[in-house]
């Protein structure tokens, strides 16, 4: 039995949610939601049982002292509620955690009780892979739902995905089933730099967001950290030619795809985004006053010897039993 007593009534709220492991590669997608967290200060009002859904040999619990008393967080999913204020204001419903280790079926049920609990009217959920993608280029952001009516409303992809897949993959189907809108953006992490953080990777995801829910989304200093984590991985890559050989074959394949893009809706969209972030008026952040509680270095991989693929799919990822499968799907 869901009981949310603590919880006010929400305003056409939409539910995010990202999950670490195989889903979030260079932790772009959990680094968002947790962008969204902090930025909109979000208080947690429920958590999920743990001993319900991870294996803790596989995610295993931590200890730490507070003020001298030793305490344990438990590997979960906790749920945060953050409220949007301005000219169009929105609540927004944050679900950040682990994938689960098993009873999947029912971690999906769960969650999806808390969304009708709550009125939410569609659910997004971010998930980030490792492609052929250079680091040097913007970061390839795809939308897949499996609602063919919402696939044309929104200017979506119909995913036609197949294969093994994760929590991201098993929740959009579930919300599909039980008759709930939702959506999966997908960010393309370079694979020959993947390890985390990707504030680049966040912010595109970030960005989509913006664009798909209509909200402003205060960025803070994640525009810099991209900034610094592009140079970053430019300085690396310099230091080898066989990488930067890599990295110049992958941008001729990207923009030779992109070209078809270099004009008309992608150069729209980045300027109403624009005018959206100048626009006083627009939604801005507005943390709650907590009333609802009820319950808290890159480095480079040689590049393998294959044929990049200039596609960009928004897909899931391939089977992580292949040599370069991306960490989750």
């Amino acid at each position: 039995m869901i009981e949310l007593e603590g919880v006010p009534e929400l305003i056409d709220p939409v539910m995010v949610a990202a999950f670490e492991g195989w889903n979030d590669a260079g932790d772009a997608a959990s680094g968002a939601v947790a962008h969204l967290d902090r930025e909109w200060k979000g208080e947690v009002f429920a958590a999920l049982d743990a001993e319900d859904y991870y294996d803790f040999q596989v995610n295993r619990p931590t200890v730490w002292l507070d003020n001298g008393v030793r305490k344990i967080t438990w590997p979960t999913t906790r749920l945060s509620v953050v409220r949007i204020g301005g000219a169009k204001p929105r609540d927004l419903v944050l679900v950040r955690g682990i994938e689960p280790s098993m009873r999947w079926r029912s971690f999906c049920n769960e969650i999806l009780g808390f969304a009708h609990e709550l009125g939410v009217e569609m659910v997004v959920i971010l998930g980030a892979l490792l492609g052929d993608t250079p680091h040097t280029r913007p970061v390839p952001v795809s939308g897949v739902t499996s609602d063919a009516d919402l696939a044309r409303t929104m200017d979506l992809e119909e995913t036609k995905y197949e294969g093994p897949t994760g929590i991201v993959g098993i929740l959009q189907e579930a919300c599909t089933h039980a008759g709930v809108p939702a959506v999966s953006l997908w960010a393309a992490v370079p694979h020959y730099v993947s390890q985390p953080p990707n504030p680049k990777a966040t912010l595109a995801l970030l960005n989509r967001l913006e664009d798909l829910i209509d909200i402003r989304i205060p960025l803070g200093e994640l525009p810099e950290d991209a900034r610094a984590w592009q140079l970053g991985v430019d300085q690396l890559a310099a230091e080898d030619s066989e990488v930067a050989e890599y990295v110049q074959t992958l941008e001729e394949a990207r923009d030779t795809a992109d070209l078809p893009e270099a004009s008309g809706d992608a150069i729209a969209r980045e300027f109403e985004r624009y005018l959206r972030r100048r626009d006083p008026a627009a939604p801005s952040a507005e943390p709650g006053d907590g009333s609802y509680l009820r319950d808290t270095s890159s480095g480079l991989t040689r590049p393998p010897k294959r044929k990049p693929d200039p596609s960009g799919s928004g897909e899931e990822p391939p089977s992580p039993d292949e040599d370069d499968a991306p960490p989750e799907a």
